[in-house]
Formats: structure tokens, sequence, C-alpha cells
């Protein structure tokens, strides 16, 4: 299609804070739940968000100027009825790898909460920029400037020093929550894994001029996290009370931002993208700060300006250096060709 909006680099970076800033909601909002079980809590959050999806994704496609113009791959009637509403293209193995990757995402992050904390939970999710790299770069061959990879180590050490006395001191302890610790930590590790696989299955779809929408992909997410937790789910004790914090999360917490994500991987490398996201991890402790009260310790404040001090110096450093690179094929680009060769930093945004 040739309508569209196409974001260039720095507005993909403002957008990625501003998604960074929804995704860091979760924490607080969990911890004023009622009477919701653990995966309860996964299952509603996870059935708002498809249901979000549901009714966003056909919007945006009409106001994006209606089908693709690329070719449809699906063959049946039922293919192309849901590719044509919400973008869905069963017969991609891309599609299919992405959707399983968020529900990854979608459930060991809400389950991890509710055995440890948030704090503990977003240590672990900190690895994710590691992973990305580092998977990125054997299956995509990108070519990581030395700026990145001290970016990430040194953001890195950031949020090891924010709470990793605390951790550490948690596994010393004989106490029951001990278990709990171990456990949780274990199923928070899952999210950095699947984002590192999500973000390279994306942008390797991309380098091989494969015309998919990924961003249905969020979508087919949200409905596998929650089948696949409504029978564990069952009998619900959740309050009214519960449940409508539980679809604020869907909605304002996943089904918007992670759409969002997904376009700004259009102009971001996947690493850039994992390294905004850890922004979610100084917003969380913000606003557990904010809304229940939880001031931030010595560590903490330095471990954050380390953070954001990596990701200023990495952005500043390759702002006038920014190489060609593949764009995750979404709405806005399915019409242009397979390989781009704009310089994402000279991208301009197109208004509809």
């Amino acid at each position: 299609m040739t309508g569209g909006v196409r974001l260039g680099h720095t507005q993909a970076v403002f957008l990625m804070v501003g998604v960074a800033l929804l995704w860091s909601i979760a924490g607080v909002v969990t911890r004023q739940l009622e009477s919701a079980a653990r995966f309860e809590v996964t299952f509603w959050r996870s059935a708002f968000t498809a249901l979000s999806l549901v009714v966003i994704l056909p919007l945006w496609r009409h106001a994006a100027g209606g089908e693709p113009t690329g070719p449809v791959r699906e063959g049946s009637a039922l293919g192309r009825w849901l590719h044509r509403h919400w973008g869905l293209q069963p017969r991609s193995p891309a599609f299919w790898i992405s959707g399983a990757c968020w529900s990854v995402m979608f459930t060991a992050f809400m389950l991890a909460l509710t055995f440890t904390s948030v704090a503990n939970v977003l240590i672990i999710m900190s690895l994710g920029p590691l992973f990305t790299a580092l998977l990125a770069r054997m299956v995509i061959g990108h070519a990581l400037p030395l700026r990145t990879w001290m970016a990430v180590l040194v953001a890195g050490a950031g949020i090891v020093h924010m709470y990793g006395s605390q951790f550490l001191e948690a596994f010393a302890d004989t106490g029951s929550g001990a278990p709990d610790l171990l456990l949780g930590s274990l199923i928070a590790l899952c999210v950095p894994l699947a984002s590192a696989v999500n973000w390279t299955v994306v942008q390797r779809s991309q380098s091989h001029g494969e015309r998919i929408d990924l961003v249905p992909s969020v979508l087919l997410g949200a409905v596998i996290s929650s089948l696949a937790t409504l029978p564990m789910a069952l009998p619900f004790a959740a309050t009214a009370a519960d449940v409508a914090w539980l679809a604020g999360l869907g909605l304002f917490q996943l089904a918007i931002p992670c759409a969002l994500c997904v376009i700004c991987a259009q102009v971001l490398k996947a690493p850039e993208v994992s390294l905004l996201a850890l922004l979610e991890v100084i917003f969380g402790i913000l606003l557990a700060w904010l809304g229940a009260g939880e001031a931030p310790g010595a560590e903490v404040i330095a471990g954050g300006s380390l953070v954001i001090g990596a990701l200023l110096v990495n952005e500043l450093l390759g702002w006038r250096s920014r190489r060609v690179m593949p764009r995750i094929q979404t709405l806005q680009t399915q019409a242009e060709p397979a390989r781009d060769e704009t310089p994402t930093g000279d991208r301009h945004a197109d208004h509809r």
C-alpha cells in the first residue's frame, strides 16, 4: 500500500520509550489485586489482550488503507478471511514462531510476578539485550558496533547493581521464600529468551524478503496464552475489581504497546529495541515508589543512572552513523520493496 506512517529513527526511539512506560505498569497494578490466583491473573490479562486486538486490528488495517497489496499466501477461504480482517497468516512459519514467543513472554512474566518480587523479575528481564545481541549476530549476521556491545554490558551491569545484593541475600536465606524466589526467577528467565528469539525471527523474515505483517502475531500470542492458562485458572476467584485491573492491563499494558513495539522494530535494530525496553525497569521502580511507597535506595539510583546513560550514549554515538538495515514487514511497509535502500535516519513520517 502507499499510505501509512513511516517512522524515522528518532521517532521510533521516543515511541519505544512510551512503550516501555506502558509495559512498566504491570508490577504496581498486579500488587493491587485482591484474590486473583496465579494462573487466573495470566488468563484474564491475556484474554483481554486478545479481545482488545480483535477490535483494534481491523480498525487499524482499515485506517491503513484496507488490505495489503502484497501477495496473500493463504489458500483456504478461512485463511483469506482471517488475513483480510486481522492480518493472520497461518501458513507462515514466522507468524507462528513469533506468536509462540509472545505467548511465552505474556505467560512467564505475570506468573513470575506471583512467585517473586517485581525487582527480581525485572533483573532477569534485563538479560534480554545480551541474548538478543548474541542471537541476532549468529542468525542474522548483524555486525554490532563496539558502542552497542558496551551499552549492553553497562546497562546490564546497572540493572544487576540495582538489586544484585538483595537477590543474593534472598538465595542465602533458608526461609520458606527461597524456593518461590528460585522458581520465579527461572520462570522469569523465559521472558528474555523468548524476546531474543522473537525479535530475531521478525528481523530475519524481513531480511529474506518475506512480506508478512507480524503485528497480528501479538494477537496469536495472547490467544495461545489465554487458552493454555484457562484450565489452571479454574475455578475463578477474582473479584470484579481484579478483573477490571487485569482488563486495563490487557489493553494498555499489552495490546497497545506490544503492537507499537513491533512497529518500532521496523526501524530499530533488535539490540536497540531491547536496550530501550530496559527503561521498563526504571519506570517500574518509579511507579512502585509512587504507587506503593517504595523509595529507591542508593543502588537503585546508581544503577538506573548507568542504564539511562548507556542508552543515551549509544544513541548519540550512532546518530550520524546509521547503516541500512532490514526492517520488519508490517502494515506500513508491505507495498515496499523487500530491500529498502533509504537510510532509516533520513526517513520522515507520513501522516494518514
